[in-house]
């Protein structure tokens, strides 16, 4: 088995001097609804969405605009490139429900693929074909990775990596009170303690599965027409530490609809799990599944904490939740972290029922992906993200 490689690499990045930080980043594009898409747009005209969720426009398709776009931003001097490769620094800082300080610290760079699956990148989450197909045709289009996967380093050192003491690159704080910060790392003593971390062990990709699965399309398609060896062999990548993950990794619950009218969710789900119900309604929930080990099922305002019936291993609660849908009738699921929001939409009559999951664990995130085992797609909700505009990686090749 192979050890991951991990190279540094020269990040085309916005002139803060012509924009402000704020203005122009964005967070990943699987997570932003219309509504902030038009706040993000309105912001300024160079706010990286104009490029990752660019608009289909009268002259052009949107992955033409994007290409364009992103050309006249690098001609104007919008974005500039670096001269020399290196490593982005980058750490996020937030606080918890409880009020206490969190920080994530990672590194950027230009991971290298593992087409062959011979366990130096592991998945953990299945993907799904549309979201590929609109990656895959941005990525031709503008010939850049414009966003980077998050993946997990199964060897340790990363979080020590110092920042240098001319200050960081850029300092931004998000609509969600997330503060960014990122210094470039050039040293060659600094250079090869990043690689020798990142090859210690392999790397599971905690979120960008469509990103990298694309990113793998896209060498495939290379290889395919005759490419040697090449910025398409490797994706930019922000890589930090499994083991300091934990209190990162967030749930994402299920609001389930489509049912036939007057179809009994409860006697459905008793098939799977014992029903224990929550005197204090959904608004009890949250803190009752922790303690009776269990997920939780709200139909109407009736609350249940969801016992399984039976449990095997490492077991996350999205395939606990998967095989207790199997005999369902069709049904639509809808994906939502935030479990104010599942509530309120539901209370609109917007769906049947809603089931809230626990957290994966890095534990069961690790296990799942050391035995090849894709979880079910939206299992995990890594908390915070890294926001796309930060550094673009240019693949230098003509089009296809």
């Amino acid at each position: 088995m192979g050890v991951p490689r991990f190279e540094p690499f020269s990040a085309v990045r916005y002139d803060h001097s012509r924009v402000e930080p704020a203005d122009v980043l964005a967070p990943p594009y699987d997570v932003i609804g219309a509504d902030e898409l038009q706040r993000l747009e309105s912001r300024s005209p160079y706010n990286v969405v104009h490029i990752d969720l660019a608009r289909d426009d009268p002259a052009r398709n949107r992955y033409d605009a994007a290409r364009c776009r992103m050309q006249e931003w690098i001609e104007a001097g919008v974005l500039l490139r670096d001269d020399e490769p290196a490593f982005y620094l980058y750490r996020m800082g937030w606080h918890d429900e409880d009020g206490r300080p969190l920080q994530t610290t990672g590194v950027l760079g230009a991971l290298a693929l593992d087409p062959e699956r011979s366990g130096q990148v592991l998945p953990h989450e299945r993907t799904m074909a549309k979201p590929m197909d609109d990656r895959l045709r941005l990525m031709r289009a503008c010939r850049a990775n414009l966003s980077p996967i998050w993946g997990l380093s199964l060897g340790t050192g990363l979080d020590a990596v110092a920042p240098p003491p001319e200050g960081p690159l850029l300092r931004v704080t998000d609509d969600g009170g997330v503060h960014h910060r990122l210094w470039r790392l050039s040293g060659r003593g600094t250079i090869e303690t990043v690689q020798a971390s990142v090859g210690a062990g392999p790397v599971v990709i905690a979120d960008g599965h469509h990103r990298y699965e694309t990113a793998l399309a896209y060498q495939a398609e290379r290889r395919a027409a005759g490419a040697g060896a090449g910025p398409h062999d490797l994706t930019l990548a922000f890589v930090s530490d499994l083991a300091s993950m934990e209190a990162g990794v967030r749930p994402i619950h299920r609001l389930i609809g489509g049912l036939p009218e007057h179809f009994p969710v409860r006697e459905a789900m008793a098939a799977s799990f014992l029903l224990l119900p929550v005197p204090g309604g959904p608004e009890a929930l949250p803190g009752l599944m922790v303690a009776r080990g269990g997920l939780g099922l709200v139909v109407g305002r009736e609350a249940y904490v969801l016992q399984p019936r039976v449990t095997a291993g490492e077991t996350v609660d999205s395939e606990l939740l998967e095989l207790a849908l199997t005999p369902f009738p069709a049904h639509t699921t809808r994906y939502h972290h935030d479990v104010a929001e599942v509530l309120a939409l539901l209370d609109k009559g917007e769906a049947q029922a809603a089931v809230l999951l626990r957290p994966t664990s890095v534990g069961q995130i690790e296990a799942a992906a050391r035995e090849g085992r894709r979880l079910p797609q939206k299992s995990t909700f890594f908390h915070p993200k890294p926001r796309t505009g930060v550094a673009f990686r240019l693949l230098d090749e003509p089009p296809l």
